[in-house]
């Protein structure tokens, strides 16, 4: 008998948020998550380009995945944004853009976290700096049995992975 993959990222619901703006979390490991969203006309401000908004909740995202990977099938561990600072570097407007979070420190419920964000062409468009709280009981590294779907959430398909 074949083992099975653990896919923590099928495993995690879609939020609200996530279903609004339409970003994909596409990758997830301990101390790394990356975020990304194809740019529709949605996500532009007045002047045609990524709106800041849509760029620094990508960053938020990305920043509090990459300190709440859970090693255990079924559990999960919550996080809390308590500070983030962003720099917009350049701008985009069509195609594909990722934030890219990593751990960079942490402590038993406080992490630090580097974010950045680049467009499909590999440019960089914007720069974050977090600190995360995990939430409560979800200190602990195996974290806890995954909590019914929250309000605005919804279960992952395999097309939200594709």
């Amino acid at each position: 008998m074949a083992e099975q993959h653990y896919d923590p990222i099928m495993l995690e619901p879609v939020t609200g948020m996530e279903n609004t703006l339409g970003y994909r979390l596409i990758e997830w490991r301990d101390g790394h998550a990356v975020v990304e969203l194809t740019i529709g006309d949605q996500h532009r401000n007045r002047a045609g380009v990524l709106h800041g908004g849509v760029m620094m909740t990508m960053l938020d995202t990305a920043g509090g995945y990459c300190g709440t990977y859970c090693p255990i099938p079924g559990n999960t561990r919550r996080a809390m944004s308590l500070s983030i600072t962003t720099s917009f570097t350049g701008q985009a407007t069509d195609g594909k853009v990722r934030a890219i979070g990593r751990r960079t420190r942490a402590g038993k419920s406080i992490f630090f976290a580097s974010m950045e964000m680049v467009g499909e062409d590999g440019s960089l468009v914007a720069t974050g700096e977090g600190v995360f709280r995990l939430r409560g009981d979800y200190e602990n590294q195996d974290g806890l049995p995954m909590p019914p779907l929250a309000r605005g959430a919804r279960a992952r398909t395999a097309a939200d992975r594709a």
